[in-house]
C-alpha cells in the first residue's frame, strides 16, 4: 500500500507540472506573434542603469530556439512570455567581454551539442555593471528544463563566493533582480540558483536524458543568503 501511494503522489505531481508548463506557455502559438512578449506588471522597483550590448540573435537563431523549444517543451516559439522564475549564474568567464564572446557566436553548444548555443539574458562585471545581452522577449538557452520560463543573469566570475564576496557586483545583481521580479510580478521564492533548478516547480524538461541535468553554481546555501539580502529591499 505504501508503495502504491508513492507512485499515486509521484504521479500526481507529475500532472501538475505539466498543467503548470501549459498554462504558462499555452497562449502564444508558432514562431512569429506579433504579442508584446514577455508581459510586465506595474513596478515600484526602478531599473538599475545598464549597458545594452545585444548578441546576434537573428531569424536564424530565433527559428532554432523555436525548434529547441518544441524538443525540449512541446511548443514551437522563441518569444519568452509571463516569465516566472529567475535564474542566478556564474559565467566561468573573468570578464564581461568573454562572457560576451561565449554567447556571441551561434555555434552548437560544447556541453549538449545543440543549437542555439547558449546565452542569457543579463551579464553583470565584476565592478558591477549590468549588460543586456537579449532582450526579455526573447529565450535564451541558459538553464534545461526552465528556458521556457525563465530569466537568466550571469555573473562574471568562477565561484559562487566570487559573486557573495564583492560588494559592488552582489549590490548590482540584487537590485537588477529586484526590478525584474518586480516587474514580472516574481516572488522571492522564485529566484533560484542555476544548482537549485531541479526543485523548481516550474522545471519541465520533455527529455529523458536531461530531466535530472543541472549545474553547480548558485546553490541553495549561496541562495538563502542572496534571497535573504533581496528580501531586504522591500516589497514591490
Amino acid at each position: 500500500m505504501r508503495s502504491l501511494a508513492k507512485v499515486g503522489i509521484a504521479a500526481l505531481a507529475a500532472a501538475l507540472v505539466c498543467l503548470v508548463v501549459a498554462a504558462g506557455v499555452g497562449g502564444a502559438t508558432g514562431t512569429t506573434g506579433t504579442g508584446a512578449g514577455a508581459q510586465a506588471q506595474t513596478s515600484s522597483a526602478s531599473p538599475p542603469p545598464s549597458n545594452p550590448w545585444p548578441i546576434p540573435f537573428g531569424p536564424k537563431r530565433k527559428r532554432e530556439m523555436a525548434d529547441y523549444s518544441e524538443r525540449h517543451y512541446g511548443q514551437h516559439r522563441w518569444r519568452l512570455r509571463n516569465p516566472k522564475v529567475i535564474v542566478e549564474h556564474m559565467a566561468q568567464t573573468p570578464t564581461a567581454e568573454a562572457l560576451f564572446n561565449t554567447f556571441a557566436h551561434d555555434n552548437p553548444d560544447p556541453e549538449l551539442g545543440e543549437l542555439p548555443n547558449v546565452c542569457a539574458h543579463y551579464g553583470i562585471s565584476g565592478s558591477g555593471k549590468i549588460f543586456r545581452f537579449v532582450n526579455l522577449r526573447t529565450r535564451c538557452r541558459h538553464t534545461v528544463g526552465l528556458n521556457w520560463t525563465a530569466i537568466g543573469i550571469e555573473h562574471v566570475g568562477y565561484g559562487d563566493g566570487d559573486l557573495m564576496g564583492d560588494r559592488s557586483q552582489l549590490r548590482a545583481s540584487l537590485r537588477l533582480t529586484q526590478y525584474l521580479r518586480c516587474r514580472f510580478d516574481i516572488g522571492v521564492r522564485n529566484v533560484i540558483g542555476h544548482n537549485e533548478s531541479l526543485s523548481s516547480p516550474y522545471h519541465y524538461e520533455r527529455v529523458p536524458s536531461l530531466r535530472t541535468q543541472t549545474h553547480g553554481d548558485m546553490d541553495s546555501s549561496s541562495m538563502r543568503v542572496y534571497r535573504q539580502k533581496l528580501r531586504r529591499l522591500g516589497a514591490c
